[in-house]
């Protein structure tokens, strides 16, 4: 063998070397680069993750404030209606007697602020009586022919409802009209009267 044949040999052993070397370097690079973004992708999850679990916990954190009341403002409902039943069985223009009539007021001035107190912390009543019947606040104890209502209308409201801010605490117990047309009401449904007992608790 002379040497240009060992020359060329060499010449090409390394050639092959040199692009074995190139096609390792680009192929260590795009493996660098897939791995860097598979790591963005997973740093970027993360935070994703990270920001859902940061929202979720100040949604439960403002409810939690927002519904504090709630059990409390159960447990005064039975008084704001003690308080109204006592009202209602006096005529105020039969009482003569100046004591009596002084009890009576400070009945009333005790319910006022009661129902200033709910109003101040997001506790509002339902007393919808001439509106029409609504499943999601109201529940129909009885229905009445012939009242000269359109069907559906709550003609009389036996005890009123509550609701903390959306939350509803308790239905409206009413009464309501059956049997006339149903009348169409601004920004309600078109349906069928209740049923005696129906109502829908938002309460979960």
């Amino acid at each position: 063998m002379t040497d240009d044949t060992r020359n060329g040999n060499g010449n090409a052993a390394n050639e092959n070397v040199g692009d074995d070397s190139a096609i390792s370097l680009e192929e260590r690079l795009l493996a660098a680069e897939a791995e860097a973004a598979a790591f963005k992708d997973k740093a970027l999850r993360a935070m994703a993750e990270v920001e859902n679990i940061r929202r979720r916990a100040q949604r439960e954190r403002d409810d939690a404030v927002k519904y504090a009341a709630t059990n409390i403002a159960r447990d005064l409902l039975s008084v704001a209606d003690n308080l109204s039943r006592a009202l209602a069985s006096v005529n105020e223009t039969q009482i003569a007697d100046e004591t009596t009539r002084n009890l009576l007021t400070g009945v009333a001035a005790t319910e006022r602020e009661l129902l200033a107190a709910f109003e101040k912390n997001g506790i509002k009543r339902i007393d919808p009586k001439g509106e029409r019947f609504d499943h999601n606040f109201h529940q129909a104890i009885f229905e009445v022919e012939n009242t000269g209502k359109p069907a559906g209308t709550v003609i009389e409201v036996l005890q009123p409802g509550y609701v903390l801010h959306d939350r509803l605490l308790r239905p409206a117990m009413v009464g309501v009209a059956k049997g006339a047309p149903a009348a169409s009401y601004p920004d309600q449904d078109e349906g069928e009267p209740p049923k005696a007992g129906e109502y829908f608790d938002t309460t979960a």
